[in-house]
């Protein structure tokens, strides 16, 4: 597990800018943490990077998902409002996620779902408002990507 201390929201999107840069078809990372700690910052700043522009990400609470369509699609969910796996078998994401990339918000609603070969980030809020990120590297690869793609810090 690599653990990194993010003091703003600038870093938060260096971060996730940095992260983006290694995924590839197949790639699920599970984001994880209460409201407002910086799950959104963090997606927002991958797919942007992806994009390789600073396009208009929306947030996908209301329509559960948001689909972009590069190359391999990318595909951004927040489970927030379901209440379980059966609805999330539901949605379809383990199609979404054998096709593309995925970025999960509130992964806990897809326990026994998500695939074993998956990033989990967990951001905790600190008491002087930094930011505690846990990168926890799951199945093939994800170990040796994290290291590389943060050699040299975030930013």
């Amino acid at each position: 597990m690599t653990t990194i201390i993010v003091s703003t929201q600038d870093e938060m999107t260096a971060l996730g800018r940095k992260l983006a840069r290694g995924l590839t078809r197949g790639d699920c990372v599970a984001l994880r943490g209460d409201l407002g700690v910086g799950k959104s910052v963090l997606a927002r700043a991958m797919i942007r990077e992806v994009a390789g522009e600073p396009i208009d990400v929306p947030s996908p609470t209301f329509p559960l998902i948001e689909a972009y369509p590069f190359e391999p699609p990318l595909h951004h969910v927040d489970l927030y409002r379901l209440d379980g796996p059966e609805q999330v078998i539901e949605l379809g994401l383990e199609d979404l996620i054998d096709h593309g990339v995925t970025l999960i918000e509130w992964p806990d609603r897809a326990e026994g779902i998500l695939p074993h070969n998956r990033l989990d980030v967990t951001i905790t809020e600190r008491t002087n408002g930094e930011r505690m990120v846990e990168l926890m590297p799951r199945g093939e690869g994800w170990s040796r990507r994290i290291e590389a793609l943060l050699s040299g810090g975030i930013v």
